[in-house]
C-alpha cells in the first residue's frame, strides 16, 4: 500500500463524482464538479497506488479559506484517510498564507463533526436550512480552524 496525495486534473471527475455518490445521501453531481473545478478550486486526492481512497475540495480567497467538501471512499472510513486529507489540506493553505479554515458540516453527522472537533476546529455559528434533507431542510454547523497566529 502506497498513499500519495495528488491535485486532480479533468479526468478524475467521474471518480471523483462516483466516490461522492457512495459516500453521501444528497452527494454533489458530476456538474458540480466540473463546474468547481473551472473555477478554480483546489482538488486533493488521496490514493493507493491509482485507487481513490478520499478526496478534499477546498477554496482560498486572500487570508480566509473554506472546505467545500470532503469523501473518504465508504469501505474505507475508519482508517483515518479523512483527517489525513485534512491535515494536508490545512497544511497547504497554511504555507500559502491562510489564516484560517472554515467548513459547514451537518447537524446530524456526528462521526463527521467529531472528525473536525478532532482536527482542531472550533464551532463557530449555525446556519439554518443549509442542507436538503428527506424531511426538507437540515441546518449546519459553521466550524473553524486557525491556521496561523
Amino acid at each position: 500500500m502506497t498513499l500519495r496525495f495528488t491535485d486532480a486534473c479533468v479526468t478524475d471527475i467521474d471518480s471523483i463524482a462516483a466516490l461522492d455518490g457512495a459516500a453521501f445521501e444528497f452527494p454533489w453531481s458530476r456538474d458540480d464538479f466540473e463546474g468547481s473545478m473551472k473555477v478554480g478550486h483546489q482538488f486533493l486526492l488521496l490514493k493507493d497506488d491509482d485507487r481513490l481512497l478520499g478526496f478534499a475540495v477546498y477554496m482560498q480567497i486572500f487570508e480566509q479559506s473554506e472546505l467545500l467538501t470532503i469523501a473518504v471512499l465508504p469501505s474505507e472510513q475508519g482508517h483515518g484517510y479523512g483527517k489525513l486529507l485534512l491535515n494536508e489540506v490545512a497544511a497547504r493553505l497554511a504555507a500559502n498564507g491562510a489564516e484560517s479554515l472554515f467548513l459547514e458540516v451537518r447537524v446530524s453527522n456526528e462521526r463527521a463533526r467529531a472528525l473536525y472537533a478532532g482536527a482542531g476546529f472550533k464551532e463557530i455559528s449555525i446556519r439554518k436550512g443549509y442542507y436538503p434533507s428527506r424531511d426538507g431542510r437540515e441546518d449546519a454547523i459553521v466550524m473553524q480552524k486557525v491556521l496561523s497566529q
